[in-house]
């Protein structure tokens, strides 16, 4: 089983997603690092990235999925997961992947944005990434989680929701 802790830049998922693997040994993979350098060198510019773009990258984060599902691992993973047809790719990797989405309201997570300096990603691309998301499905395992919530709630909640999704089953 896998979950991919998803939202715009600045919704906490990595926070979260980092807490989580950590109280659990987990697996963990923050989907930033497999960006390719082109990319990075994109949304440092200010540009948002297309689907050709996020293609490979997505499909490198599936083959990280799959790699850990071979194995028989659960794995945490912060992607940004933004449209229906990517989480699609990341399930590719395997088919039992949940997707924990931090959503909230575009000031709030603005904020954050601007809070972070040391990120390539530059608060002005919030806009493209919140006209992209679109929120789960009702057919796709998952929760939300509003991040106007404190982090202490946030993390008590993500963690609640992977125990109990990869518990054994009690007859």
């Amino acid at each position: 089983m896998h979950f991919v802790f998803m939202g715009v830049s600045g919704s906490g998922k990595t926070t979260v997603a980092e807490h989580v693997a950590e109280r659990l040994e987990l697996p963990f993979a923050e989907a930033d690092v497999f960006h390719p350098e082109a990319n990075i060198r994109k949304m440092s510019a200010g540009t948002p990235l297309t689907d050709e773009d996020r293609r490979p990258w997505l499909r490198e984060l599936a083959s990280w999925i799959g790699e850990h599902d071979a194995l028989g691992e659960t794995t945490v993973m912060a992607c940004s997961a933004l449209k229906r047809e990517y989480r699609d790719l990341l399930r590719e990797g395997a088919p039992d992947v949940h997707f924990l989405h931090m959503h909230g309201p575009a000031e709030v997570i603005w904020e954050r944005i601007e809070a972070r300096p040391d990120h390539f990603m530059p608060p002005a691309l919030l806009r493209s990434q919140l006209e992209t998301l679109e929120r789960l499905d009702p057919d796709e395992a998952g929760q939300e989680f509003d991040v106007r919530a404190d982090l202490e709630t946030l993390n008590s909640g993500a963690l609640l929701y992977v125990e109990d999704h990869i518990r054994p089953a009690v007859p």
